[in-house]
């Protein structure tokens, strides 16, 4: 893991970031991004005049501020992709039509890398050696994501509005790359979220002004969000974040053996107690279903005497009351010695 190139988040640098992150290496600094976003501002000036420097249509573009970077340090996806093109490598949109974006579609493990952008946010997932490694530089260093939830998390963070592409081309030699083709990397501990000074005038989203931001940016870095929704009271954010976590979790276990986690023990007891009840209720159902048959032989019994009662009162009227006890008492011994053939 110590040969992953990974760099911390610095002010509003995440383009930077995320490039270099890609490439494994210090392949660009803001100076060289400024200069690529001057040179596209540039070419868009010189189309606009096309149709005459006097004209309003031109004089309103004058005006407008660069959409290709400012001064807090954001840089375009088209700042990124000059970028890239120096080193022959393309950015597609992993969700279009295009041919080599439906093959990634079907088999995400199998491409070579990934970036992401959100709210002007930056960041690369890329596959070193024959494992996958979310390079965020709000991380204090790489997170090791496996091949079988590598999809589940594309498409999570494609839920939260991330913009997703898919990077081919031939990648600049990298010792990490090496090294992990003959040695794995094993996770020992997951990294942390960087701490960013409010005061840098951070523009991306460190601070709590965009909690959706804040939200996402947790997300990329497999840390759901759990106390916001607690906060909230948002119990679907909640268990969508807390699914994805558990796969993330499940993804480093499988990547580097390690025994489940507390939390995974609890998901397996919740399932395993929703069984349990699940088996009460049927007992439940069962005794109730006794009690009812019970109750309904009980009832019938009384009924058949209550109706013997009273045809005995109006066919034997004139019967001693001796003896219309003693035909009452032979007629419910004789039910008495009936009931249980009858019930089985």
């Amino acid at each position: 893991m110590d040969l992953i190139f990974h760099e911390k988040q610095e002010g509003c640098l995440c383009a930077q970031h995320c490039l270099n992150a890609l490439l494994q290496g210090s392949y660009f600094t803001a100076v060289d991004l400024a200069t690529l976003g001057q040179q596209m501002d540039e070419q868009e000036r010189e189309r606009m005049a096309e149709n005459g420097v006097d004209s309003e249509e031109y004089r309103n573009f004058l005006q407008q501020p660069s959409g290709n970077m400012d001064d807090s340090g954001y840089f375009s996806v088209q700042v990124i992709a000059s970028a890239l093109n120096v080193w022959n490598l393309e950015l597609v949109p992993y969700n279009s039509t295009e041919p080599r974006a439906l093959t990634a579609q079907n088999a995400p493990h199998e491409m070579q890398a990934y970036i992401c952008n959100y709210h002007d946010h930056w960041f690369t997932i890329r596959r070193l050696g024959r494992q996958w490694f979310n390079l965020n530089s709000m991380l204090t260093g790489p997170q090791l994501i496996s091949d079988t939830y590598l999809s589940i998390y594309l498409a999570q963070l494609q839920h939260e509005g991330y913009s997703i592409f898919v990077v081919f081309g031939n990648f600049p030699d990298c010792q990490a790359h090496e090294m992990l083709l003959l040695q794995p990397a094993v996770q020992v501990s997951q990294p942390q979220m960087v701490k960013i000074n409010k005061q840098q005038g951070y523009r991306l989203g460190s601070g709590s002004d965009d909690p959706d931001l804040e939200r996402a940016l947790r997300l990329s870095m497999g840390q759901g969000s759990h106390n916001e929704s607690n906060q909230s009271g948002s119990k679907s954010d909640e268990e969508e974040d807390s699914d994805l976590q558990r796969a993330l979790q499940e993804s480093v276990m499988e990547s580097s053996g390690m025994i489940p986690t507390l939390s995974s023990q609890k998901v397996i007891q919740d399932q395993l107690s929703r069984g349990n009840e699940d088996e009460d209720l049927q007992q439940a159902l069962q005794l109730s279903l006794q009690q009812e048959n019970i109750s309904t032989e009980s009832d019938l019994k009384k009924a058949i005497e209550m109706s013997m009662e009273c045809i005995d009162s109006d066919t034997i009227a004139g019967t001693s009351n001796s003896n219309l006890e003693e035909i009452r008492r032979r007629r419910l011994k004789y039910l008495e010695k009936s009931q249980p053939k009858n019930a089985s």
